[in-house]
């Protein structure tokens, strides 16, 4: 991909962060839950997640579909290319970066300094995907992991709204457990092996190996959280205590 698509690319991101913008600010005209309501500190996450929750809808389908449609561009990882990829990326980039200085503005970053580090990852990892046009396939595989955000992001809005149905929490429970393994813990583990066993641990190659072994310990840190969370709160110590309103933790 030569030069000249850096500034469509960088015009396509930069719409992606105004598309984000005007979904938050659409968020903020729908109803809010009156366990959310009675909690100010509580509005700025449940609308900041519900943002998350359309970027994950919008750009896990589109990984899917994508990499589904188009499946022979995962015999080669490294320098396979599809516009639709490249637009993904360009989507995904704005995503983050319009979180980011979601967070930053709004004094969260403190309380949300993980998703700061992890978005930090992601937009210089995808700057360089787009600059180069190479390892747009390992971006996609990584943005399956968005399929798994949709049950991540419902199971956290349920537990803010204090929905009063435990069997609607106890089978997104489940079905977040599966769609965590299928789509996040199952691509990351492949990507992981591929970049170690084919990839030359120099340059491009070598940033993005570090920034997947980073990850490698951020998903297996959320993972344990998770488990201890749902299936084992005996082990989540302090949990009870905590007054999470405003917190944008990967994981609660």
């Amino acid at each position: 991909m030569g030069p000249g698509w850096r500034v469509p690319s960088a015009a396509l991101v930069g719409g992606s962060v105004a598309l984000f913008g005007v979904l938050r600010r659409a968020a903020l005209a729908l109803p809010r839950p009156a366990a959310v309501r009675s909690r100010p500190g509580r509005v700025w996450r449940w609308r900041n997640l519900l943002v998350s929750f359309a970027h994950s809808v919008l750009a896990g389908l589109w990984a899917l579909f994508s990499l589904w449609h188009s499946p022979e561009l995962l015999s080669d990882i490294q320098d396979g290319y599809s516009v639709s990829g490249h637009l993904l990326v360009c989507f995904s980039s704005g995503y983050f970066i319009h979180d980011s200085l979601d967070i930053i503005f709004n004094h969260q970053s403190r309380s949300s300094w993980e998703y700061l580090v992890h978005h930090a990852m992601a937009i210089s990892a995808f700057v360089s995907l787009i600059i180069t046009g190479r390892f747009l396939v390992a971006a996609m595989l990584l943005l399956l992991v968005e399929v798994s955000n949709i049950f991540l992001t419902v199971r956290m809005l349920l537990k803010m709204s204090n929905v009063p149905s435990p069997a609607l929490y106890e089978a997104n429970k489940y079905i977040n457990l599966v769609m965590y393994f299928a789509f996040r813990l199952a691509p990351q583990a492949y990507l992981t092996w591929y970049f170690l066993r084919y990839v030359e641990v120099q340059g491009q190659g070598a940033f993005l190996t570090a920034n997947l072994l980073l990850l490698d310990a951020m998903i297996l840190m959320y993972f344990s959280r998770l488990l201890r969370s749902d299936f084992f709160p005996s082990l989540h110590k302090g949990s009870a205590r905590r007054d999470v309103d405003g917190e944008k933790f990967l994981i609660d």
